[in-house]
C-alpha cells in the first residue's frame, strides 16, 4: 500500500458483536470484574499493606477508571494506568491483579488509540516496565519477558486495527467501483435512448420543415414518422426507468418490452432509411448471449446514428460476422470520415465501454474507403 494511502487510512472502531448493550456497559464490565479481584486480593493483603491501605484503594480505583475509559480514551486511560501500577509497585505493594488492567490498557491503545496515539504505545510500554521493576530485586528475564507480552499485546491490537481499516477502504473502494460502474451504465443507457431518438427525430424535423411547402405529404410521412420515433422513445425510455426502480412498466404495452437486440435491426435500418440513411445489413451469425447481442445492437444503433447526425453519410454497410471464435461488428459508412484531432464523444467511449465489459475490444478511424469505420470485436464467452 503507498504511504500516502496508508496515511489516509482511518482506524474505525470496534464492531459491537450486541448492539442491544449499552455501550457504557460493554466498557465497564471488565473493570468491574477487575475492580472486584484487586479488592479482594487487596484486604487480603491488608496486615501486610497497613497504614498504606487508602493510598492502595485510591490507585484501585484509578486503575479501574482507567479499565472502563480504555476505548473511548485510550491514551489517556493506559497512562493512567500505568502511573497507578508503578506507584502500587513502588510506594505500596505490588499486586499480582493489578498488572491485567494494565495488559487490557495496552492493548487498547493499538486498537483504538487511532494512528496517531498508537504509536505512543511501545515508548510508554517500555517506561512502565522500567518504571514497575525499578529497585525491585529480580532476575533481568522476568521485566523482559513481561516487556515482550506487553509489546505483543499492543501490537496484536494494532495488527487487528490496521487489518480492520484495510478491509473498511477496500470495502470503500468496491462501494465506488460499483457506483461508478453503475453510473456509467446509466449515462450509456440513456445516451443510447435519448441520444439516437433526438437525433433522429431532429433530421425528421429538419427534412419535413424543408419540404412543408413544396410537399406537403411529405411532410406529413415525416411527421408521422417523428411521431412513431417519439413514442418508440418513451417506450425505452419507461423500460429503462423500470429497470433502474426495480418496478413494472408504466406506459400501456410496455409490459414485454426488452433489452434490443440483433433481430430489431432490420426495424433500426428501416427507420434510418426513413430519415435519410440507406443501411446494408450482412449478418452471419449463430444466436449470441443476450449481453453480447444486446451490445452488438448498440453499437450499430450508435454508429448509425453517428453516420446520420455527424458524417453526412448517405450509406453504412453494417457486418456482423463470426471471426476465429469471436464476434465480429463493423459499421461503415460513405460519409465525411473523422475530422483532424478528432477525439471519441459520449457514443464511441459508451461504445469501448460495452465492448470491454464483455472483454472485447473497439475501434474506429477512418475506413480504408473513406467515410468513418467502427469495428467491436467481442469474444465468445466474454458475458460477464
Amino acid at each position: 500500500m503507498p504511504l500516502t494511502a496508508a496515511r489516509r487510512l482511518r482506524l474505525p472502531r470496534f464492531p459491537r458483536t450486541f448492539d442491544f448493550v449499552p455501550a457504557a456497559l460493554t466498557d465497564a464490565a471488565p473493570a468491574v470484574v477487575l475492580c472486584v479481584a484487586m479488592l479482594t486480593e487487596r484486604f487480603g493483603t491488608e496486615a501486610r499493606v497497613g497504614g498504606r491501605m487508602p493510598f492502595a484503594l485510591l490507585l484501585t480505583a484509578l486503575l479501574t477508571a482507567a479499565v472502563a475509559v480504555r476505548r473511548r480514551a485510550p491514551l489517556a486511560a493506559y497512562l493512567v494506568a500505568t502511573l497507578a501500577l508503578t506507584a502500587e509497585a513502588q510506594l505500596v505493594d505490588p499486586s499480582p491483579i493489578s498488572p491485567y488492567a494494565n495488559l487490557l490498557g495496552a492493548y487498547a491503545v493499538g486498537r483504538y488509540g487511532g494512528r496517531g496515539r498508537a504509536g505512543w504505545g511501545p515508548p510508554l510500554v517500555v517506561a512502565g516496565v522500567v518504571g514497575y521493576f525499578a529497585g525491585q530485586d529480580v532476575e533481568v528475564v522476568m521485566p523482559a519477558g513481561v516487556l515482550a507480552v506487553w509489546l505483543a499485546v499492543w501490537a496484536f491490537g494494532y495488527g487487528s486495527a490496521y487489518r480492520l481499516a484495510e478491509q473498511a477502504a477496500e470495502r470503500r473502494r468496491a462501494r465506488d467501483e460499483l457506483l461508478a460502474e453503475e453510473r456509467a451504465r446509466i449515462a450509456r443507457e440513456v445516451h443510447d435512448l435519448v441520444g439516437h431518438s433526438l437525433n433522429l427525430m431532429l433530421v425528421q424535423a429538419g427534412a419535413a420543415r424543408r419540404l412543408i411547402d413544396r410537399t406537403p405529404g411529405r411532410s406529413r410521412d415525416l411527421l408521422a414518422e417523428i411521431e412513431r420515433t417519439g413514442n418508440d422513445a418513451l417506450g425505452e425510455l419507461d423500460r429503462v426507468l423500470g429497470l433502474l426502480r426495480g418496478t413494472a412498466p408504466q406506459l400501456p404495452g410496455a409490459a414485454a418490452a426488452s433489452e434490443p437486440g440483433l433481430d430489431e435491426l432490420p426495424a433500426l435500418a428501416e427507420r434510418m432509411g426513413r430519415a435519410g440513411l440507406a443501411v446494408e445489413l450482412h449478418r452471419d451469425t449463430p444466436p449470441l448471449p443476450p449481453e453480447q447481442d444486446g451490445c452488438a445492437y448498440r453499437v450499430v444503433q450508435e454508429s448509425l446514428t453517428n453516420a446520420l447526425r455527424h458524417s453526412g453519410a448517405g450509406h453504412a454497410a453494417v457486418r456482423i460476422v463470426r471471426q476465429g471464435g469471436a464476434t465480429l461488428v463493423e459499421v461503415a459508412d460513405d460519409g465525411a470520415g473523422p475530422p483532424p484531432g478528432h477525439r471519441p464523444g459520449r457514443g464511441l467511449t459508451g461504445i469501448a465501454e460495452r465492448a470491454a465489459r464483455l472483454h472485447g475490444t473497439a475501434e474506429h478511424g477512418p475506413g480504408a474507403n473513406g467515410g468513418f469505420l467502427v469495428r467491436v470485436t467481442l469474444p465468445a464467452g466474454g458475458a460477464g
